[in-house]
């Protein structure tokens, strides 16, 4: 089975001969980031799929909020290639949720915490611990505690 970083690496070399500098650059800062992280620490380790995949959920975050950034600052055109990069690393990071299925798990959590006896302001607390493990890579913190808020805040 190829790991994630392998599969970054190998991407890397096709879009460094099709030269295809868009591509060959964000793959290449990414794993410059993964090889930071893993020497990062006492002692210099491999990553796991996992933990790869938090790396590049990171720096596809990173490049959304530049997009933002110089959007805001008047400069299209380094917007437009902060977005491209983030779409070329969205392709190894999990489907995110739409909305609906967001809610539909938070929904469920914010009954299993109000069934543990959770409840004002320390049910968000214990909604986000039974929702993080299930939303992993899935949708952003900021997106999900929002939902949650909204959600405990109706119910």
């Amino acid at each position: 089975m190829t790991t994630l970083k392998a599969r970054l690496q190998e991407d890397l070399t096709e879009a460094i001969k099709a030269r295809d500098e868009l591509r060959s650059s964000t793959i290449r800062l990414t794993l410059t980031a993964i090889a930071k992280e893993e020497v990062a620490g006492t002692q210099a380790r491999e990553l796991s799929d996992d933990e790869v995949q938090k790396v590049i959920a990171r720096e596809a975050k990173k490049r959304r909020e530049a997009a933002e950034a110089f959007e805001q600052a008047g400069r299209g055109e380094q917007a437009e290639r902060e977005r491209a990069e983030g779409v070329i690393l969205d392709v190894y990071l999990p489907k995110q949720l739409t909305d609906e299925e967001l809610r539909d798990i938070v929904g469920q959590a914010i009954d299993e915490a109000r069934a543990a006896g959770a409840e004002g302001p320390r049910a968000m607390g214990a909604v986000m611990k039974i929702v993080n493990p299930k939303v992993a890579g899935r949708a952003e913190g900021g997106r999900v505690a929002g939902a949650v808020k909204q959600m405990l805040a109706q119910g």
